[in-house]
């Protein structure tokens, strides 16, 4: 495909048109990736999310690279649902280290209903500190996708993990199309999508290009696209898998941002087992956002530090985070309001 082409906002894409995008020459790939990139986003910029296991462990489903399913002697303690107080006081750390999203997952196969306020109250205290807010939950019904979009929650996390052919081969507990039932109520509900799925669990290139056919090809492309790097945890039943090619990591995440251009993509899981050069080549690629703390629930992720120091040797910056007004009118309200109510009882003088 010509880089010329490589900015257009396609939902049709064929297998074979996405295995094309995969077998060119790195560098055209490359290439065309930096192309779309550039079209939507500052190249050298990079959105901070930072990522909070609210409830740990326990988890009934069998997906065979999570160290939080109760089917695996992993050494990982059940842990119940986090209090309010803790969560915010991690909310505002996080919120300190220059995090602009706030990413909040708990190791249910779906919410029971009687956890839902709970977690719609943290949404919305979240959202008070300024944050956006994330939540991974397992399988939303349509009624729950829907309080938590009242509560003010702006992201849903839910993974399709691989392709459709080989999702059998990682997960029987929930099919695909729970999963796709999931993103759909997300989005009738209004909130932002985000879905990924984890490479390196022994799938083929097909399978790489059909996971990534799949999000592409959804009504409205995810706004965030994480591709994870499997971590290989003792005690699950991919702990043995043989390493991918990181060629082939970097080129998922270039055909990511080819067939979704104005999606954040995500470099996830796996940073931990990658050096300075490989991720730099996954932000030559197009990758424009990383998690930013020193855990992924229950997984290892470099220290904020290190972070910091190799977003500086890049000359990338955290990108800023901009608050969207719903039209000209409401904030020219939000103006008036303000001029109307400005008193003696809401104002100081700074200067006494």
């Amino acid at each position: 495909m010509p880089a010329s082409h490589a900015t257009e906002i396609r939902n049709d894409w064929t297998r074979e048109e996405v295995l094309a995008l995969f077998k060119q020459p790195f560098n055209d790939l490359l290439f065309q990736a930096q192309v779309a990139h550039r079209q939507h986003f500052n190249a050298n910029e990079v959105q901070l999310s930072t990522l909070l296991s609210i409830k740990t462990g326990a988890c009934p489903e069998d997906c065979k690279y999570c160290p939080q399913s109760a089917r695996y002697d992993t050494g990982l303690e059940k842990e119940q649902l986090m209090a309010l107080e803790k969560v915010i006081e991690e909310a505002k750390a996080a919120r300190e280290s220059g995090a602009t999203r706030f990413c909040m997952g708990a190791a249910w196969r779906s919410p029971k209903d009687k956890d839902l306020p709970a977690v719609a109250e943290m949404v919305r205290q979240v959202k008070a500190l300024g944050m956006e807010t994330c939540m991974t939950l397992g399988m939303l019904k349509e009624e729950q996708a829907h309080m938590l979009a009242e509560a003010g929650l702006d992201y849903y996390n839910h993974n399709l993990d691989t392709s459709p052919e080989y999702y059998g081969e990682i997960i029987t507990t929930r099919t695909y199309q729970d999963r796709l039932n999931t993103l759909d109520n997300v989005r009738r509900a209004g909130m932002k999508v985000c879905a990924g799925g984890i490479v390196g669990m022994g799938e083929g290139e097909k399978d790489r290009a059909g996971l990534l056919m799949q999000l592409a090809n959804l009504p409205q492309h995810p706004e965030s696209v994480p591709i994870n790097m499997l971590v290989k945890v003792a005690g699950t039943p991919l702990d043995q898998q043989e390493d991918l090619d990181p060629f082939e990591f970097i080129r998922t995440i270039a055909v990511a941002r080819i067939l979704m251009p104005k999606s954040h993509v995500r470099l996830s899981a796996g940073r931990e087992e990658m050096n300075d050069q490989m991720q730099a080549l996954a932000f030559m690629a197009g990758a424009n956002s990383i998690f930013y703390c020193e855990k992924l629930l229950t997984t290892p992720n470099p220290k904020a530090n290190r972070d910091m120091e190799l977003l500086n040797r890049l000359g990338i910056k955290p990108e800023t985070r901009h608050v969207e007004r719903d039209s000209e009118e409401e904030e020219q309200a939000l103006h008036q309001a303000l001029a109307e109510a400005k008193s003696d009882h809401l104002f100081y003088n700074a200067a006494n």
